[in-house]
């Protein structure tokens, strides 16, 4: 029950942010930018993809069917341009929009906590870079289970939750925390950032809420891993 109380909590701070100044804009501007890039992608190259996705696929014996061949690829295509764009979208918000949003956020709700991280931007970069790549090869090996019923309602949130996590919790200590202490929390916290993953993996699966899912999924982690901060140092009784 702590750790769901903990998640919630976090979950509506990140809310609270939402309405101050500065925030918004830098949930909004990354996946209006990576929808445009990838959007022109697949204007650029749909067919070729199109095309070589349906030779991959069993060919459909029956005469007048072909046509399922054709839905198929296409949904494939879709999903992979899907994802594609969520996990630009969390590279932009990982590097460019967290930093900037956490200088809002940790000045108001966390000005205690002392900044211990080094090389946060570098560090940030290797590791959401890291992150996306397992999550993009992961992706397109499990692809084609989407063409199994209900598997659609399944593989999409335990991946995304599975790259909300793995990127933001690490994001979102970068600055502040020392390596030994983002071990600890990684190890101790498991449960609550697991379970944040999950929560904002739900909001990416909802239709226009899913445009800004990366940068609240951020926020949700920034809450997370920064109370969950303060408490170690204060177990500890190091200066916070």
């Amino acid at each position: 029950m702590k750790t769901f109380g903990t998640v919630f909590a976090a979950v509506l701070h990140a809310f609270q942010d939402l309405t101050r100044g500065g925030v918004l804009v830098h949930l909004l501007w990354p996946p209006l930018a990576s929808a445009g890039l990838w959007l022109v992608v697949a204007t650029l190259y749909w067919a070729d993809a199109h095309t070589a996705l349906l030779g991959l696929l069993p060919a459909i014996p029956w005469s007048g069917w072909q046509w399922l061949g054709d839905l198929a690829a296409g949904f494939l295509l879709v999903a992979t341009i899907s994802a594609l764009i969520y996990v630009t979208t969390l590279l932009l918000v990982g590097t460019m929009s967290l930093p900037l949003m956490m200088a809002v956020v940790s000045g108001r709700d966390y000005p205690d906590l002392g900044r211990h991280g080094e090389n946060a931007f570098w560090g940030s970069l290797g590791n959401t870079l890291a992150a996306g790549a397992i999550f993009t090869v992961g992706w397109l090996l499990t692809l084609p289970l989407l063409l199994i019923p209900g598997v659609v309602l399944v593989l999409p949130l335990a991946w995304t939750a599975w790259l909300n996590q793995r990127a933001f919790r690490f994001d979102a200590l970068a600055e502040h925390a020392t390596a030994r202490e983002r071990e600890r929390l990684f190890e101790r916290e498991r449960s609550s950032f697991a379970l944040g993953g999950l929560v904002t993996a739900f909001a990416a699966a909802v239709p226009l809420v899913n445009l800004v899912a990366p940068g609240f999924a951020a926020l949700v982690f920034v809450h997370l891993a920064l109370g969950a901060l303060r408490r170690l140092r204060q177990e500890e009784g190091v200066s916070l």
